[in-house]
């Protein structure tokens, strides 16, 4: 495998080159801190928080905001853990990064990137095939197959993006996650005056292990923070700016998040809630939008599901870059076309293309969200290994472990008890990802010199 000289002359020459052929010089921000906070929000608040409202309010009830919490809670102890490892480890790569530094250069690093690049196109299918059926919504008797011409149509548009460049997707996020948030505020603006105080009565609450187990399974909806790391090497100043994003996105849609929830179960008497689980967003803003709640609900759902496929992809396409180069996949994914962009991106979105129209994404939904939280827990135990060098607390980090693999274990009972279909797709993939690894270690016979 080839060394990384050539990259570390760049940077102690004063540019960066990222996966899609940008060159920044110093005092040049192809990605600056509201960029950079716009995509974490864009990747969280996907197409989970228009679904998971429903699943989390069957699970926690009314005390639904209170998992939010806790989940959101445990989502700042692993954004710790990250920014830490971004400032020390600064690459396009994010956790694919951290894995090989805390595990070395081995199957178990390689397996476990591979299923994070496999991941992000699990998220990415799913998000396209959500944006597609909002869309339809607003043609009158379409066919279904105008669901799948619109989440193809959404890909391409944003792999045009990604291949423009990194202020490309900073500039877009930020406007997307501007539009969407401002919806979400409404939302919860108009919604507080219309709140029923007898729903959110603590005499309602579930049982403390159902609130638990809740933000086991909405923490899924947080996720997406750590393809913020993914653009260090766009950053002129990561040591500062990379934990300002990290931290400042997280709260900001704890905040949005737990707004949400209280004005969903503020609003509707939980069976309500529960029968309308796959669509709570839009029910919960009838009494009080009317009609027209749906439609700005559905515009939302457009916006967030596009600001999710924008940062998903950019992230994607870097970890095929950082995998590519440091040979853990074949070379024509770091090869660059034309002046801008890698096979690699094309690489991604083609697969999102082709699980979006020919897979069943109720499954592919979970099976993406056990993906990402078993990279989380597999990040936090690197990171453990690495604490003298990051100058991270062993405390935190033993904490964080701790929650992230019991948040794990609660979304394997999860799926044990209501899709044992999804357990078993994540385990074939997870096979398949270290018998990949391992099949084309051995092909290559490669060998990597660890960057410092």
């Amino acid at each position: 495998m080839r060394n990384c000289t050539t990259e570390t002359t760049r940077r102690q020459r004063g540019s960066r080159l990222t996966n899609n052929g940008d060159v920044t010089m110093n005092g040049e921000k192809a990605i600056g801190l509201w960029s950079a906070v716009a995509i974490g929000i864009g990747a969280m608040i996907g197409a989970g928080i228009f679904s998971i409202l429903g699943v989390g309010g069957q699970i926690a009830g009314n005390a639904l905001y209170i998992s939010f919490i806790i989940g959101g809670i445990v989502a700042l102890l692993s954004a710790y853990s990250y920014a830490k490892l971004g400032v020390r480890y600064p690459s396009a790569g994010g956790p694919a990064e951290y894995l090989v530094q805390g595990f070395g250069d081995g199957i178990l690093s390689g397996g476990f990137n591979i299923l994070l690049w496999i991941g992000y196109v699990f998220g990415l299918a799913l998000y396209s095939r959500a944006f597609g059926e909002y869309a339809k919504t607003f043609l009158l008797d379409a066919p279904s197959i105008w669901a799948n011409i619109f989440a193809v149509a959404i890909i391409l548009v944003f792999t045009a993006i990604n291949f423009i460049g990194a202020k490309a997707v900073g500039g877009s996020e930020k406007f997307i996650v501007a539009v969407k948030v401002v919806i979400l505020l409404v939302f919860v603006g108009t919604g507080l005056f219309f709140v029923h105080p007898e729903l959110l009565s603590h005499s309602l609450w579930p049982s403390a292990s159902a609130i638990f187990f809740g933000a086991a399974v909405v923490y899924v909806a947080y996720t997406g923070f750590n393809l913020i790391t993914n653009t260090t090497e766009d950053m002129d100043s990561p040591q500062k700016t990379l934990p300002q994003a990290l931290y400042l996105s997280v709260i900001i849609v704890i905040l949005i998040y737990v707004s949400v929830s209280l004005i969903v179960v503020g609003n509707l008497p939980i069976p309500v809630l529960i029968n309308a689980r796959d669509y709570a967003l839009a029910q919960a803003a009838q009494p009080f939008l009317g009609v027209m709640g749906f439609k700005i609900i559905a515009i939302a759902a457009l916006f967030s599901t596009a600001s999710g496929i924008n940062a998903t992809l950019y992230g994607g396409a870097n970890v095929s870059y950082m995998l590519a180069r440091d040979g853990e996949l074949p070379p024509l994914f770091e090869r660059k076309i034309w002046r801008r962009g890698t096979e690699g991106l094309f690489i991604t979105a083609g697969l999102t293309i082709l699980f979006a129209n020919f897979f069943d994404l109720s499954g592919i939904a979970m099976l993406g969200s056990s993906s990402i939280l078993l990279i989380t827990v597999a990040v936090n135990v690197a990171h453990l290994r690495l604490y003298k060098n990051t100058g991270a607390r062993p405390s935190i980090l033993l904490l964080t472990v701790i929650a992230s693999l019991t948040f794990f274990g609660i979304l394997v009972y999860y799926e044990i008890s209501h899709s044992l279909a999804a357990l078993d797709a994540l385990v074939i993939t997870l096979t398949l990802c270290f018998i990949g690894e391992w099949v084309y270690r051995g092909y290559s016979h490669r060998t990597m010199k660890m960057r410092q």
